[in-house]
């Protein structure tokens, strides 16, 4: 099976406390398979997310916002 990766930035973070609650809420959505975060306190953190379907924004930002942080971007 194919898998997708999707790359977002998230502000906010600054230890392995948060690290811990974004992937806890974006392991939840469907099909994510794994997910490495680039923690840059005080900066934005890249989150990596691989996946077996293509995740939308809105979800991933959702995901994001219910561990407490902000997404601000997105690329493929």
């Amino acid at each position: 099976m194919s898998t997708i990766s999707t790359t977002v930035h998230v502000s906010g973070m600054t230890c392995g406390h948060c690290v811990s609650a974004v992937s806890e809420e974006i392991e939840a959505l469907d099909g994510v398979e794994e997910i490495d975060i680039d923690l840059n306190s005080g900066g934005l953190s890249k989150v990596t997310i691989t996946s077996t379907k293509e995740l939308s924004p809105s979800e991933i930002g959702e995901a994001v916002a219910e561990a407490g942080y902000l997404m601000v971007g997105d690329e493929a």
